[in-house]
């Protein structure tokens, strides 16, 4: 009788064990945002690319952070990965205009990655993208703070999160995009 409940009480946790419902009702590649310049980026144009989604800042203690984010983009850009960062004021740490964002990347980081507009990522006005990777892992992809990162599988789910604390080279993302690519 004991071993009948054991099984049955397994059998249960096996199927309730999903990380914060991913129903993926959508995934990734369903979604556009507006870019630093004005056109959309339609992220169905990553179809089958490993995508690290990053939340930046121009005022920020980890905005040296966008020089390696330059240099992963250059060295796995031809394996399949994009960078994707995404200038937020959502922390009240960055710029007030696209132009200005741009620029400031450019002649300080040679960022060559592509960038979004400046875009809410948390809270009711974040931008869908957010919203979308709340409800489909929990609150490890909210961002806490700016250069949070969020890496995407080519199948256009998330594969996992990593703080601001995390550096874009470290061996820890490294990894793991080099598993997935």
């Amino acid at each position: 009788m004991k071993k009948k409940i054991i099984l049955c009480l397994g059998i249960i946790m096996f199927f309730f064990n999903n990380p914060a419902s991913a129903n993926y009702e959508k995934i990734f590649y369903d979604i556009s945002i507006e870019g630093i310049s004005g056109e959309t980026i339609n992220f169905n144009d990553f179809k089958n690319k490993v995508v690290l989604v990053v939340n930046t800042a121009s005022y920020c203690g980890f905005t040296k952070q966008y020089e390696n984010l330059q240099n992963l983009w250059v060295k796995y850009k031809k394996k399949g990965l994009i960078v994707l960062g995404v200038p937020s004021n959502s922390f009240n740490q960055e710029k007030k205009k696209n132009s200005e964002v741009k620029e400031f990347c450019e002649v300080n980081f040679n960022i060559t990655f592509p960038l979004t507009a400046i875009t809410e990522v948390k809270g009711k006005n974040a931008h869908e993208l957010f919203k979308w990777a709340k409800a489909n892992h929990g609150n490890s992809a909210v961002p806490k703070w700016n250069f949070h990162k969020i890496l995407i599988n080519k199948e256009g789910k998330i594969e996992e999160t990593f703080s601001s604390f995390t550096k874009p080279l470290s061996s820890k993302i490294v990894n793991k995009i080099n598993s997935i690519l």
